[in-house]
């Protein structure tokens, strides 16, 4: 089937978008917001049109996705829907863009912290350096009766790096919960109570351990049989 041109004016902004991204700038490769601009001077709002094509299973990733990507950097990486026919340029309603009230409210929610890393925003990394930017991210839950649903968490742009597909099987969660021992409950109510863990010298030399290079992690292996207990 013959695709309609992208510079179809007749056609809405968003699909094309979709047929430039297929037609100017090929699958896997990257561009730039400048170039996509450049592209299209009478559409005011082309960055959002390109945003809402990943609301129909299109891959687009930024910098946050793939690391070795500029700020001004984005890689077309897969289609979805053909958003050029009519009838599906309708996004689905769990995909819905947030507001800025939405997006504040999850952030308070999570106590404005990365849930997978537990950094807040401002802190630095490890290395002393890099501040931690958060992030409002869209995550699949398998809820225990078997549909599956959209819920919004708070990650840090390091932890959300290409993990755009990431999901949770909360019967699989609930289950292992069951499983503990009592001890093991109480403790984790007391986690879940205060919202954190504080992590002993032990597993923060692990944590940074395990960041390491082979070589760098060889080292701290020779040194430890080296050291008298």
């Amino acid at each position: 089937m013959t695709l309609p041109s992208w510079q179809d004016k007749k056609l809405g902004s968003m699909a094309r978008a979709a047929l430039w991204l297929l037609q100017v700038v090929g699958e896997d490769k990257v561009f730039t917001k400048a170039e996509l601009r450049e592209a299209f001077p009478d559409v005011a709002q082309i960055d959002r049109r390109l945003r809402d094509l990943r609301d129909h299973d299109w891959k687009i990733d930024t910098s946050r996705d793939d690391p070795t990507l500029k700020q001004q950097e984005q890689r077309f990486v897969a289609r979805g829907a053909e958003v050029w026919i009519p009838g599906k340029s309708k996004a689905p309603k769990h995909k819905a863009s947030l507001t800025a009230a939405q997006r504040a409210k999850v952030l308070e929610g999570d106590n404005y912290m990365c849930r997978s890393c537990g950094i807040s925003a401002g802190e630095t990394y490890e290395d002393g350096i890099t501040p931690a930017v958060l992030n409002v991210a869209r995550r699949k839950v398998l809820l225990p009766e078997g549909p599956e649903t959209y819920q919004n968490v708070t990650e840090c742009k390091r932890c959300g790096a290409g993990n755009g597909d990431r999901q949770v099987d909360l019967e699989q969660v609930l289950g292992q919960v069951q499983a503990l021992a009592p001890m093991e409950r109480r403790v984790l109510r007391s986690w879940i109570a205060a919202d954190q863990r504080s992590l002993g010298p032990m597993e923060k030399v692990w944590g940074i351990y395990r960041s390491l290079p082979q070589d760098s992690r060889k080292a701290v292996a020779e040194a430890l049989i080296g050291i008298e207990d």
